[in-house]
């Protein structure tokens, strides 16, 4: 019987792929290239129209954003302040309106003035369906934040909000809320945006390099919540093989989110946040929390099997229809 890829699911495809690499090569997002004079990150992020992108309700400079923000997040989660170009491949099928191309672009070079970095090339092809593919290149920092960093007793922290983005996604597309809470329209204006134009925790990762106690190495574990916040914490304790703790009561939630329990889900399991979800030792991570208004510590690691718990010692099994399906 064929076993195909949709059977497997994006997990064990990747543990599969595993084999043909060094041994951790692709626990984290991006790869690490050691030079004479730095050290430099490299991620490739593809996104594929009606899977991460839809024309009815992100316009062209919208998706040009987010593709640069997306691969910036991934350099950003692995230490990386100094973002230095982007190679951009397109799929594009022969009817594309040039139009749409050029303001695909404009999105791109809006999000590099903000970000950093420059176009230095890519390729193109003709397909029935767009795709965007983007190689960016960032110079490796001192905080090199590895989701195989952790070790048991460190503090969890998360940098800023869970759900926006699902929220947002979900008022784009109609869909049918968790409850029938009234929402307000500062939370639906944030909610959108945060979907449309992704903002990458670069002032979260300086600042977490900036508070660094003098006394504390530069360990650290790292990872951001494109799939998720459960999904972050997962890859760091199957990297890191340990275990993870968390609070319900210090789980960060827009003020304006509703109280309904029917919400949770997007939180937990949502995607596209951005956020930093970082595994330190405690010090750093009460001096960071400390330090950054919108983050907090929200568990601790310990040893053990890979797997997540509440605070109650309830185990958080995964709900693998709530995350984000890539195949």
């Amino acid at each position: 019987m064929t076993t195909t890829i949709k059977d497997i699911g994006e997990i064990e495809l990747l543990n599969r792929i595993k084999k043909f690499m060094r041994d951790k090569q692709i626990d984290d997002d991006v790869a690490e290239i050691k030079t004479r004079k730095k050290n430099l990150l490299i991620n490739t992020d593809l996104l594929v129209e009606k899977i991460h992108f839809c024309e009815s309700i992100s316009d062209a400079k919208d998706i040009g954003w987010k593709c640069i923000a997306t691969n910036v997040s991934d350099l950003i989660c692995s230490g990386s302040v100094k973002i230095i170009s982007f190679s951009v491949g397109l799929v594009l099928p022969p009817s594309t309106d040039w139009k749409w191309v050029e303001e695909l672009y404009e999105g791109m070079l809006v999000a590099i003035q903000e970000f950093g970095g420059e176009i230095i090339g890519g390729d193109c092809t003709s397909g029935e369906t767009k795709m965007i593919s983007i190689t960016a290149v960032g110079e490796m920092n001192k905080a090199r934040l590895h989701r195989g960093n952790a070790l048991p007793g460190d503090y969890i922290v998360s940098t800023g909000y869970h759900g926006l983005s699902r929220l947002g996604l979900a008022l784009l597309r109609s869909e049918e809320l968790p409850s029938t809470d009234k929402i307000s329209p500062e939370l639906i204006n944030r909610a959108i945006q945060a979907h449309k134009r992704p903002y990458p925790a670069l002032k979260e990762l300086k600042a977490l390099i900036s508070c660094k106690p003098i006394l504390t190495s530069w360990r650290a574990a790292g990872t951001d919540s494109s799939d998720g916040l459960i999904e972050s914490i997962r890859g760091i304790c199957q990297s890191s093989n340990c275990q993870a703790v968390l609070s319900k009561s210090s789980l960060l939630k827009d003020p304006h989110w509703p109280k309904n329990p029917n919400w949770n889900d997007w939180v937990l399991y949502g995607g596209e946040d951005y956020e930093l979800i970082l595994s330190l030792p405690k010090k750093w991570a009460e001096k960071l929390s400390k330090q950054l208004k919108s983050a907090r510590i929200i568990g601790f690691t310990r040893k053990g099997k890979p797997k997540i718990f509440w605070d109650n010692l309830e185990e958080i099994n995964i709900d693998q229809a709530s995350l984000f399906q890539h195949f």
